[in-house]
């Protein structure tokens, strides 16, 4: 299947759950509250955030495959596959319990919940752990379906799963009322369920049950290295991510956060569309680095230029219809307060958008740690940032650190990105 129907199938994977969150959201804000539902949010956020309990397994297990499909190395590709697999599952299982162990912390003390909300808020954490390991799973088992090229099928999944997201919480408040642990139960069931069908579906292209021999893992040590510095950026960069809206809900309140939520998870969800087409690009890059350089130099270029067209566009689209937009979506009050937080935070998002080229063309290249390196230095400089911003100009302040992040972390992937097109990482 070609890139560009690949990348499709991501934009429909993703797309169609974003224009039911459009409709769901007003709904779930009026019945389960400001507060409450900013609490939802972040637990959106957990869920998706902690599938790094796959140790990075996930991605280098595309860009390991990919190759290896390249070299018609079929049956150590096996093996590869089931030795990934089985250290997630383990990985997530801990996830688990470490989660579990900080939940009521988060439940009645960080997350800076209202007395009333705390004990909802600590069993909702705790429902939501069992979702770690899940997620884990799932993301491995995505990265073996995308290094085969099978974005029509894991895109299937993926709206599935971004439609109950929405979808399910909805249905809870009209069917049971405004809990919030039912709600988070139903995201959870939902993982499983997508799970099963994740399993199922790679079963059948690469036999991922069987039996794992200590030399085979130490056979993988390459596959290791990859997902050990793949943890560590996946670990930091959706950290930095999401990081502002944690520290909002401690220092200004879990009220305050929707008010920066709301426009934040819209607008990064828009990052879909530079990430369908990378995400289709990522196996094509790892395979055409075994096989033709010239190639590989020649699909970055016209990728980045494409990308680079389409985020100013977007940017530009935002910025004149925030302020209406948010008007007819919530209502008048909503917009004036976070309209000019929507536009700063479009800026970012554009960077980020165009940033995902030169981060796919380094992870393809095998270079893991570079980006880990990037990341880590990054967040060092971007949490005092944001401190420091926020505290002096609040929502706006916190939008102008993340949106600052976003520009150096483009400049510093199209730097060592321009390095892969003519030597390994």
């Amino acid at each position: 299947m070609s890139i560009r129907n690949n990348t499709v199938w991501n934009l429909v994977g993703s797309a169609a759950p974003m224009l039911i969150g459009l409709l769901t959201i007003p709904y779930l804000i009026k019945n389960l509250g400001v507060e409450l539902f900013g609490v939802l949010t972040l637990i959106w956020a957990m869920i998706g955030y902690f599938s790094l309990f796959d140790f990075g397994l996930g991605r280098a297990l595309t860009q390991s495959i990919a190759e290896k499909r390249a070299l018609n190395e079929f049956v150590q590709l096996e093996k590869t596959a089931r030795i990934g697999l089985y250290i997630i599952g383990a990985a997530g299982l801990l996830g688990l319990f470490i989660f579990a162990f900080g939940a009521k912390s988060l439940g009645y003390k960080l997350l800076n919940v209202s007395p009333a909300l705390e004990e909802h808020t600590y069993h909702s954490l705790l429902i939501a752990a069992f979702g770690i390991p899940l997620a884990a799973l799932t993301a491995g088992l995505k990265g073996i379906l995308e290094a085969f090229e099978k974005f029509k099928i894991v895109n299937q999944l993926k709206l599935v799963l971004g439609l109950a997201n929405f979808i399910l919480p909805a249905a809870v408040i009209y069917f049971v009322g405004p809990s919030i642990e039912w709600i988070v139960f139903s995201i959870v069931f939902a993982r499983l369920v997508i799970l099963v069908f994740h399993a199922i579906t790679t079963q059948a292209i690469v036999r991922i049950f069987g039996i794992v021999t200590l030399y085979d893992i130490r056979s993988a040590k390459s596959l290791f290295k990859f997902g050990a510095w793949m943890t560590v950026s996946n670990l930091v960069s959706p950290l930095m991510v999401i990081s502002d809206r944690f520290l909002i809900s401690y220092y200004l309140g879990a009220a305050t956060v929707a008010l920066y939520t709301v426009p934040a998870e819209f607008l990064t969800r828009l990052l879909i569309i530079p990430a369908a087409y990378t995400a289709a690009l990522f196996p094509r890059f790892a395979q055409l680095r075994a096989v033709s350089l010239v190639d590989y130099r020649n699909i970055y270029i016209k990728s980045l230029k494409y990308t680079s067209f389409l985020m100013i566009g977007i940017f530009c689209i935002v910025s004149i219809i925030a302020h209406p937009g948010l008007s007819l979506w919530i209502n008048a009050d909503f917009a004036e307060k976070t309209s000019n937080v929507a536009i700063i935070l479009a800026l970012g998002v554009m960077f980020n958008g165009i940033a995902q080229v030169p981060h796919c063309s380094i992870q393809a290249s095998g270079g893991a740690k570079v980006t880990a390196q990037i990341h880590l230095v990054e967040f060092v400089i971007y949490i005092p940032m944001l401190l420091l911003f926020m505290k002096y100009f609040g929502l706006i302040g916190a939008a102008i650190a993340w949106t600052a992040r976003a520009f150096i972390d483009l400049v510093v992937l199209l730097v060592f990105a321009s390095k892969t097109c003519g030597r390994g990482v």
